[in-house]
């Protein structure tokens, strides 16, 4: 059978490794790398790939999942805190946009038709590289980011009713307003809808499929919300990337929307990588080198009046100066939703095959050039305000920030402790934890624990910790303890495995049942282990010993000379010999009631009765009507009914007891 796009498939994969790779020694974005992997394989360079239209297709899942994660570490009651970022702050960025493109190119005699349509897609902004760069730099929650998604997500939701408007500026369309409208309602049903899901029905069901255990089972549950979601939005005429999101929004209100993050993100990063492929395939290398002068010209006049109209839209809804102009160096690219609404303007005959290869050229360049000013985005900054703050009105440097303030809504811990596992010794864990003041995060696989716990307030995610972003989620960067205390010994070594990966300073202390297994664990990087065998002995001995009035000193000593040495001691072969100072002394102690009257002892005190000089024992406590006297001064008498709590050689204690008691006739 041949299939030839798996041929291109694997074409494209295997450049894409290569090229990735030398990207990633180059410490450049692995995005370029993909973009540049299409341009390469696709029909304008070395023509290697010949089923573009499959590649396309499939990398539209990537789209899908990128927003599917995006909305999952998301949440509604977030979505409704943004809504007037959203609805007003992406209506004047794509307004303004639309505007200003329009009268530029009507300046330049285009008809207002092509000017519109070309505004339409300068407008639209990439979303998939812009959250995954704000997601990998942990800024989706900060003020600029949230403005950025509000704007994104109103772009998604925009598009469409562009593609209905095309035809109409066209001259080729029925009646619009009637489909504007219908398309309305039903955005209105899919918001009840997912309101109704995450509410009520999808915690539910993920909580019965979580009991199962099965890793299989929840990887398919979660496919199926986001595909589910996603294609009811596609078949209602909107955005399945939009209804990806939506998705993502219903699982959010879960106790295991990170669990779900770590099954699909390794999904999302390969079909993300196709999408990029599938775009560096539409340009035109010869064309761009013809008109290379010219189109870099367009390519700035397009980032820097999308990034002043994206600074203009975040100031007008009270974003402070510095999140406005991160939100500025965030949006200024072409999108890709822009790629899907070309093919609209060319069946319209609003784009000529000239004019499209100048948009793929500009779109693609801004798209090229979009992670080095996000990264490099904290230092720009830096830089316009200190350029213009002489001249800059200091009302203008208060931030508002819909109540915002430059200081993130949701502090990262740090300095903390990680707890894997929350069984007994987890629990016993957080306890010590509690009392000693250290903040600490849980990661727990029983749905129920997670369940209840979380109602108790305390600070656990459902989650592998086997997963990469689950460490991520738990801050394994900042971290200072990890504590894995679960009973799995391939699990833990797959935990531990990731978490060297990722942390290689992180002090990590494992719990495992046998001591067989400390070497291969402390070879894969764990710092201590403790085999839960060997430390039951360890308190065994510990509290044998201290009954027979060994020195606690020496105890101690001995219980970390075992520890420290790996348990080597305890296992089958070895031995413990004893020191000199180590000697077990013969000594006990022993509860004596006097219940002879008078004689040596009754009557007298300590120091006449002579207890030491004639018995040779000692009275290191002594017990009168329920009264405990420990400290036994010399003038304290002995009286009938005490109980004397005597130590000293048990022929000694013998014959005190006999001084002391009604001789049995």
């Amino acid at each position: 059978m041949d299939i030839p796009f798996l041929q291109d498939l694997l074409i494209i994969l295997s450049l894409a490794t290569l090229v990735v790779f030398v990207f990633k020694r180059l410490k450049l974005p692995a995005i370029l790398g993909f973009i540049l992997t299409g341009t390469l394989a696709g029909p304008h360079v070395m023509g290697w790939v010949g089923a573009s239209h499959e590649v396309e297709i499939t990398s539209e899942i990537g789209i899908i999942l990128l927003l599917f994660v995006i909305g999952i570490e998301f949440s509604i009651k977030q979505l409704a805190a943004i809504k007037k970022t959203v609805f007003l702050g992406g209506f004047l960025q794509v307004f303004l946009t639309v505007l200003f493109t329009a009268g530029t190119f009507m300046l330049l005699d285009y008809t207002w038709q092509e000017s519109v349509f070309i505004g339409f897609l300068f407008s639209l902004s990439s979303t998939a590289i812009v959250l995954k760069m704000l997601q990998e730099r942990k800024e989706i929650t900060k003020p600029h980011g949230r403005m950025v998604l509000g704007v994104l997500i109103f772009q998604d939701i925009i598009v469409v009713p562009m593609m209905l408007f095309t035809p109409i500026i066209a001259g080729g369309a029925g009646d619009v307003g009637e489909a504007l409208v219908g398309l309305g309602i039903k955005f209105i049903v899919l918001i009840v809808l997912t309101y109704v899901l995450a509410r009520f029905i999808v915690p539910r069901l993920l909580h019965e499929i979580a009991k199962t255990r099965s890793r299989e089972l929840f990887i398919l549950a979660t496919v199926v919300i986001c595909f589910a979601v996603a294609w009811v939005t596609d078949m209602a005429g909107l955005s399945p990337a939009l209804g990806a999101f939506l998705a993502g929004l219903i699982i959010s209100e879960s106790e295991y929307s990170h669990q779900a993050t770590g099954v699909i993100l390794p999904f999302r990063e390969l079909f993300t990588g196709l999408f990029f492929v599938s775009i560096g395939m539409l340009l035109n290398i010869d064309f761009l080198v013809d008109h290379l002068v010219f189109i870099l010209l367009l390519v700035v006049l397009v980032m820097f009046g999308k990034a002043l109209i994206a600074w203009v839209a975040a100031r007008l809804l009270s974003y402070s100066v510095k999140a406005s102009l991160l939100t500025a160096f965030s949006i200024f690219q072409v999108g890709e939703f822009a790629f899907i609404l070309s093919e609209y303007g060319l069946e319209y005959q609003l784009l000529g095959e000239v004019k499209y290869q100048y948009f793929l050229a500009v779109s693609i360049l801004s798209m090229a050039v979009t992670p080095f000013v996000i990264n490099a985005s904290n230092t720009l900054v830096g830089k316009v305000l200190k350029t213009g703050s002489k001249i800059v009105p200091d009302r203008f440097k208060k931030s508002t920030a819909n109540g915002e303030s430059e200081v993130e809504e949701f502090t990262e811990i740090t300095d903390h402790l990680i707890i894997i596992g929350f069984g007994l010794n987890g629990q016993n864990v957080a306890r010590a934890a509690k009392y000693s003041d250290i903040p600490f995060v849980v990661a727990e696989m029983n749905p129920e624990t997670v369940k209840k716990y979380k109602e108790q307030g305390e600070s656990i995610i459902f989650g592998e910790a086997s997963q990469p972003h689950i460490l991520h989620t738990l801050n394994i960067e900042e971290a200072r303890v990890v504590v894995v205390a679960i009973s799995d010994a391939e699990s833990t070594k797959a935990i531990l495995r990731e978490i060297r990966q990722i942390n290689d300073k992180v002090h990590v202390i494992i719990r495992t049942r046998y001591v067989k297994e400390i070497d291969e664990l402390v070879e894969l990087g764990a710092d201590e282990v403790i085999p839960e065998e060997f430390e039951t002995s360890i308190e065994i001995f510990s509290r044998t010993m201290h009954k027979f009035l060994v020195p606690l000193d020496h105890i101690d000593h001995l219980a970390d000379k075992i520890r420290s040495d790996n348990y080597t001691m305890l296992r089958p072969g070895s031995f413990i010999k004893a020191q000199k100072d180590d000697i077990i002394p013969r000594l006990d102690i022993e509860c004596i009631r006097v219940t002879r009257e008078g004689g040596k002892v009754e009557g007298k005190t300590v120091l006449k009765a002579q207890v030491r000089e004639r018995f040779n024992v000692s009275i290191v406590a002594l017990m009168r009507e329920n009264n405990l006297i420990s400290n036994i001064a010399p003038d304290i008498k002995v009286k009938r009914d005490d109980l004397l709590y005597v130590t000293g050689k048990k022929q000694d204690l013998d014959k005190f007891a006999q001084a002391v008691k009604i001789p049995v006739k």
